[in-house]
C-alpha cells in the first residue's frame, strides 16, 4: 500500500472480492474433512462432488447466472481438492510402511532427509537429547523383501542423527511405528542406529548451507540473543534462538519475525525491486529480477513446505502494497495462492501455520487499505500504512492464537509497530552478511555487526512487551471460548473503521490498553474467596501456591518456564514468599525459578539435597546469588510455620548415591532426582495437604514404612499422574481431592488413564491443570472446594 496507489476501477463489482474467496475455502474445506480418512472415502466424494459440479455447469449455461457460475467453481474445486486428498492418502496408506509400522515391525531404509534436524530434551528426565526429523522413505528391506518406494515418514533418533543434512541420502534400520489419522506422514520410526551416508546433497543445497553457515559465522561474536536472531530473521534459522527469547516472541505476538514467513521475502523484496528500477530495470526485467529472487530465497531457507507457503504469502503481500495493486486484485492472488498450495499439498489444510499466514494476509489485504485511509485522514501516510498493516493481521488471527496458546496478547500490535522499522535493516545486512561471507569473512564480520544493532532494538521490545503484567490476557481455548472471540473481532472489523477516523476515539482506546497492560485487572472471580493451595497452570510441570497471609505464600516449585509462573503469582497478588521449596532440580519444577523471584522479596530457597542434574543446580544456584538469597538443603523430618501454614518434611530420609552414568538407566528404571523429591505434609485453616514432588513407587513405599499416618484432605498427585504409582500410597493418603499438575496435550501421557482409574474407584474428585488452567483449593467453615481459572498456554 502505498501513496501512489490509484483508486480501484468504479466499473469493477466489489462482491466479486467475496466470490473469489468461496472456491478457495470450499476447497480448504474439503480438504480438512478427507485427510483424516481413506482414500476410498475420498475417491467415493470426488465422484460425488464431480457430478453435482457437471450437473450445476449444465444449469449454468443455461441460466446464463453469475451465482451458478460460482457455485460451479465451488464444486469443482471442491471435486479437486478431494481428489488431491484421495491422491495423498493412498501415497500414504499404501504400501509395505502402513503395514510393518502397525505391527511396529523393524526394517532397514534408504531415507532422502527432506528436514533439518531438530534436538529435543525431555524435561525430568536423564535420558540423553534426542533429534527429530523428517525424510523420505526411497527403499525399505523388511521380511527378507526389498521394496522401492516414495512414502513419508517421521524420524525419531539418537544424538548421533544431529549432523545429517537436508537432501542427503542415508541408510539406517529402526522400528516404525503407526501416527495418528490425518497426519502428514506414514509412520514413525525410532531409529538408534548411526545413519550411514549413501548420497551427499544436491550441489544447490551445499551451496545454501554455506551460504547459511556464513551467516551463523559472522554474527558468532554477538551476543546469545542476537546470534540466534539474525539468522532466524535472515532466512528462518530458528536453531540458535535462546527459549527465553522464543517465549518473549511469542507472548508480544512476533514469532512471525524469527520463523520462515512471508514478511521475510517482502522487506527483500521491497528492497531489491526498487534498487532494480533505479539501475533502470523496467517491466519485464523487474518480474525477471523478483522471480530471481523468489527462488533464491526458497533455496537459502529451503524448499520445504513452510518455505513455500511462505514465498507464495509474501508474494501476495507484496502485490497488495505496491503500486498499481487494487484489493480485487491482491483477493484473486490469495485465492490463487491457497488453491495451488492445497492442491499441492492437502495436508496444510490441518496446518495451523498455513491457517496463520493465510489469515495474516488476508487481513492485510481486505482490511489494511480501509483502516490505512482512515488513519490517514489525520496521521502521515506512512504511519498509518505502518499501524493498519499488523493491525489487521492481529485481529485476522487472534482467534487462531487464542485457540492455539490460551491468550490474547495486548501488546503485539504495538510491538510490531516498534518493532517494525528495524526488521527490514536487520534483515537485508543479515542477507548481505550472508552473500559476503562467501568473499571475505572479515566484510561478514562487520555487515553482521550492523546487523546486530537493529536486532538488538527488536529483541529489547519483545523483553520489555514480555515484562509488562498484563502482556497477555488469558482466553479459555474452547470451542465457546473461541467463537465468542471470533465474533468479537467481527464486531471490531465492522466497528474500527469508524474509531480509526476519529483521533480523540483512537486516543481513549489507547489509553484504556496501556492502564490494562500496565494494571491489569483480576480476572472475574480470581482468586476464589478463602483459597488455601492453588496448583498455578505452568505448564508439563509443577508450581504451587500456599497461601500464608495477605500478600504472602509458600511456592513449592516453579514449573518449567518463568512466564506462566511469574503471572500465576500475579494474578494471585503474592509481593512476599518467605520460603520457596524446590521439590527437586528437574527443569519441570525449577526452570521457572526467575519468575517466582521477578518483583518479590524471597527469603530463602529450600531445596533436595540430592544436588542433580548438576547443570540445574548451578543455575539455581546463580539465580539466587544474584538475587541474594541463600539457599539451604531441606532437613528430614524439620517442622516449620510460616503465616497460617505449618508442615513438617517427610522426605528425603537419606540422600541416594549419586549413578557413575545417569543417561544409562533405562525408562523403566526409577530416577533418584524423582525418588529425593521433597515431601511436605502442610496443615493450614483445618486442612491437610501432601505435597509429594515427582515420587516414584520405590519412594512411595518407603515413605509408608517411615509414615504411617500419611492423611490427607488434598494430595498433590506424584510426577504429574504417571502410571508408576504404588495403590497402598493412595489408600493410606484417603484424599477427598487429588490436583494433577501436567501440560495440556504432553508427550508424556500424563495423566495416565491407570492413575485416574485408581483414584476414581477410591471415590478421590481429581482436578488436572491440563484441562481447567490453574485449580484453586478453598476452604470455608471446614467445607472444601475447588475453582478453576480456565485453560492456559
Amino acid at each position: 500500500m502505498s501513496a501512489s496507489d490509484p483508486q480501484e476501477p468504479p466499473e469493477e463489482e466489489p462482491t466479486l472480492d467475496a466470490r473469489l474467496l468461496l472456491p478457495a475455502a470450499a476447497g480448504w474445506i474439503t480438504a480438512i474433512l478427507l485427510m483424516p480418512h481413506s482414500s476410498a472415502i475420498a475417491v467415493i466424494t470426488t465422484a460425488t462432488i464431480s457430478a453435482l459440479s457437471l450437473t450445476l455447469l449444465v444449469l449454468a449455461l443455461r441460466r446464463r447466472s453469475r451465482l451458478f457460475f460460482t457455485l460451479v467453481a465451488i464444486t469443482a474445486l471442491s471435486a479437486g481438492m478431494a481428489a488431491a486428498s484421495a491422491l495423498q492418502i493412498h501415497r500414504l496408506t499404501t504400501g509395505p510402511v502402513l503395514t510393518l509400522a502397525t505391527s511396529n515391525s523393524t526394517a532397514k531404509l534408504h531415507l532422502k532427509i527432506t528436514s533439518d534436524p531438530a534436538v529435543r530434551t525431555t524435561p525430568g528426565s536423564r535420558r540423553p537429547p534426542y533429534v527429530v526429523l523428517k525424510a523420505t522413505a526411497t527403499q525399505i528391506t523388511a521380511e527378507g523383501a526389498t521394496t522401492r518406494i516414495q512414502t513419508p515418514i517421521l524420524l525419531i533418533g539418537s544424538p548421533a542423527w544431529q549432523h545429517v543434512r537436508l537432501g542427503q541420502h542415508v541408510e539406517t534400520q529402526g522400528r516404525l511405528s503407526p501416527v495418528d489419522p490425518g497426519s502428514d506422514v506414514a509412520a514413525m520410526l525410532s531409529a538408534r542406529a548411526t545413519p550411514k551416508l549413501l548420497e551427499d546433497p544436491a550441489w544447490w543445497l551445499r551451496a545454501a548451507e554455506q551460504v547459511r553457515a556464513g551467516l551463523r559465522s559472522s554474527v558468532e561474536d554477538q551476543p546469545e540473543d542476537v546470534r540466534g536472531l539474525v539468522p532466524a530473521l535472515v532466512m528462518g534459522d530458528e536453531s540458535a534462538l535462546p527459549p527465553d527469547l522464543v517465549t518473549d516472541f511469542q507472548l508480544t505476538g512476533l514469532t512471525h519475525l524469527s520463523a520462515v514467513s512471508g514478511t521475510n521475502l517482502t522487506l527483500l523484496l521491497a528492497f531489491v525491486l526498487p534498487l532494480a528500477r533505479l539501475l533502470g530495470v523496467r517491466a519485464r526485467g523487474l518480474t525477471v529480477v523478483g522471480l530471481l529472487i523468489v527462488v533464491a530465497f526458497v533455496i537459502l531457507a529451503r524448499p520445504q513446505p513452510s518455505v513455500l507457503r511462505a514465498a507464495a504469502m509474501g508474494l501476495v503481500a507484496l502485490a497488495a502494497m505496491t503500486t498499481g495493486g487494487t484489493r480485487r486484485r491482491a483477493v484473486r492472488s490469495l485465492s490463487v495462492a491457497v488453491i495451488a498450495l492445497l492442491l499441492l499439498d492437502t495436508s496444510l489444510a490441518r496446518s495451523a501455520g498455513f491457517a496463520l499466514s493465510v489469515l495474516a494476509t488476508a487481513g492485510i489485504v481486505l482490511l489494511g487499505p480501509g483502516w490505512r485511509d482512515a488513519l490517514a485522514n489525520w496521521m502521515p501516510l506512512r504511519l498509518a500504512e505502518a499501524i493498519s498493516c499488523p493491525l489487521a493481521a492481529q485481529l485476522a488471527c487472534t482467534p487462531v492464537v487464542a485457540w492455539l496458546s490460551g491468550q490474547v496478547s495486548l501488546v503485539a500490535v504495538v510491538a510490531n509497530l516498534l518493532a517494525g522499522p528495524a526488521v527490514g535493516p536487520a534483515t537485508i545486512l543479515g542477507f548481505g552478511a550472508a552473500g559476503v561471507a562467501l568473499l571475505s569473512s572479515d566484510l561478514a564480520r562487520l555487515a553482521g555487526w550492523l546487523a546486530s544493532w537493529p536486532a538488538r532494538w527488536i529483541i529489547l521490545i519483545a523483553e520489555t512487551g514480555a515484562d509488562l503484567p498484563g502482556a497477555v490476557s488469558p482466553w479459555p481455548a474452547t470451542v465457546v471460548g473461541v467463537t465468542v472471540l471470533t465474533l468479537l473481532c467481527i464486531a471490531l472489523t465492522f466497528g474500527l473503521h469508524r474509531i480509526l477516523t476519529r483521533p480523540l476515539a483512537v486516543l481513549l482506546c489507547l489509553a484504556i490498553l496501556v492502564f490494562v497492560v500496565l494494571r491489569p485487572t483480576p480476572r472475574l472471580g480470581w482468586p476464589p474467596a478463602h483459597w488455601v493451595l492453588v496448583a498455578c497452570a505452568v505448564g508439563q510441570g509443577d508450581g504451587l501456591v500456599l497461601r500464608a497471609g495477605e500478600d504472602t505464600a509458600v511456592v513449592v516449585d516453579t514449573g518449567p518456564d518463568p512466564t506462566p509462573m511469574d503471572r500465576c503469582l500475579q494474578d494471585l497478588g503474592i509481593t512476599h514468599i518467605p520460603i520457596l521449596v524446590l521439590t527437586h532440580f528437574h527443569a519441570d519444577h525449577a526452570g521457572g525459578l526467575a519468575g517466582a523471584l521477578n518483583d518479590r522479596q524471597v527469603g530463602e530457597i529450600e531445596v533436595s539435597p540430592y544436588l542433580s542434574p548438576p547443570a540445574e543446580h548451578r543455575r539455581v544456584q546463580a539465580l539466587a546469588a544474584a538475587h541474594q538469597i541463600p539457599v539451604r538443603p531441606v532437613t528430614y523430618l524439620e517442622r516449620r510455620t510460616v503465616g497460617l501454614l505449618t508442615w513438617t518434611t517427610l522426605w528425603p530420609a537419606k540422600v541416594p548415591a549419586m549413578p557413575a552414568n545417569p543417561s544409562s538407566t533405562s525408562d523403566n528404571e526409577s530416577s533418584p532426582e524423582n525418588n529425593a523429591s521433597i515431601v511436605m505434609l502442610v496443615e493450614t485453616a483445618g486442612v491437610r495437604i501432601l505435597l509429594t514432588g515427582d515420587l516414584e513407587p520405590e519412594a512411595q513405599r518407603a515413605i509408608l514404612a517411615a509414615h504411617p499416618d500419611l492423611r490427607a484432605d488434598v494430595l498433590k498427585v506424584p510426577h504429574h499422574g504417571s502410571a508408576r504409582q504404588d495403590p497402598e500410597f493412595f489408600a493410606k493418603a484417603g484424599p477427598r481431592l487429588a490436583v494433577i499438575s501436567a501440560g495440556p496435550a504432553n508427550d508424556y501421557g500424563h495423566p495416565a488413564p491407570r492413575t485416574l482409574d485408581l483414584l476414581t474407584r477410591s471415590g478421590t474428585t481429581i482436578r488436572r491443570t491440563d484441562t481447567s488452567g490453574a485449580v484453586a483449593v478453598t476452604t470455608d467453615e471446614g467445607t472444601l472446594a475447588t475453582s478453576t481459572q480456565g485453560q492456559q498456554p
